[in-house]
């Protein structure tokens, strides 16, 4: 496992131990709500975080700051790796693959997982570096695999 996907792998631990709800329908809706002691009315005591996610309005403060550590600790190791051979290959290695950049060749999708645009990848020497490496392993591999097609 590379360091990044250790990083993800302990953040969304964070995440699934912190109490959120998540409703697609009114059913899960109310399930939620009682889960949490409130009745399916009492929506002045949540919030919705997007994507069908809610939080009790008592969380929002330790919801906010766990969301300003990840972020931190995120930040913290890119600039860390000062040459991108490192946490850096390891994160666009992992969001590369998780988008399937072998068969798109496509970044979009990766820069957004990543929250970073293209501009600041070039722009910085090693976000630029590690990307490169992310890329020539995940086309080596395609390489090899094409050729043992063959």
């Amino acid at each position: 496992m590379n360091k990044y996907e250790e990083i993800k792998n302990k953040h969304q631990k964070r995440f699934n131990d912190f109490p959120l709800g998540f409703a697609f329908s009114n059913k899960q809706f109310k399930d939620m709500m009682e889960k949490w002691g409130l009745n399916e009315n009492d929506i002045d005591k949540i919030c919705s975080i997007g994507r069908g996610g809610f939080i009790r309005k008592t969380d929002i403060e330790e919801f906010n700051k766990m969301c300003d550590e990840i972020r931190k600790e995120e930040k913290d190791l890119i600039e860390q790796d000062k040459t991108g051979d490192g946490y850096i290959k390891d994160m666009f290695l992992y969001e590369l693959e998780n988008h399937e950049y072998g068969y798109t060749r496509e970044l979009d999708d990766t820069l957004d997982a990543l929250e970073l645009t293209y501009e600041q990848v070039m722009e910085s020497p090693n976000l630029k570096h590690g990307l490169e490496l992310a890329k020539k392993e995940i086309l080596d591999k395609e390489n090899e695999r094409n050729y043992d097609y063959e």
